[in-house]
């Protein structure tokens, strides 16, 4: 089985900068996919940003130019750096790994979520 164990949220001021962290631990084969989501109270789970084995990103326009994803697959870690925080950014975030077991079988593992509140 593999855990994702995420920390680094809090309160911020907008405007400020923050940086959650991820680590993945278990039975881990090799790592896909990495990422970050956020899910907002009424609102539907987002994508945040993704980071490939290889090191594509992609992000979701709302933070693009003020959040940047970074992961070490060694470490089987993924960061997420925070800044120019915007009260709207204030969400419950999740991280995601997609993990392959074997050649044909991969699978998605979730974070139990960490909150991020921008506020004054």
């Amino acid at each position: 089985q593999v855990q994702l164990v995420e920390s680094g949220g809090g309160l911020v001021q907008p405007g400020g900068s923050l940086k959650l962290s991820c680590v993945a631990s278990g039975s881990i084969g090799s790592i896909n996919i990495m990422g970050w989501y956020r899910q907002a109270p009424g609102k539907q789970r987002e994508l945040v940003a993704t980071i490939t084995s290889e090191g594509a990103t992609n992000y979701a326009g709302s933070v693009k130019g003020r959040f940047t994803i970074s992961g070490d697959n060694a470490k089987n870690t993924v960061a997420l750096q925070m800044n120019s925080l915007k009260p709207e950014d204030t969400a419950v975030y999740y991280c995601y790994m997609n993990i392959w077991h074997s050649m044909w079988f991969s699978r998605d593992y979730w974070g139990q979520g960490t909150q991020v509140t921008v506020s004054s």
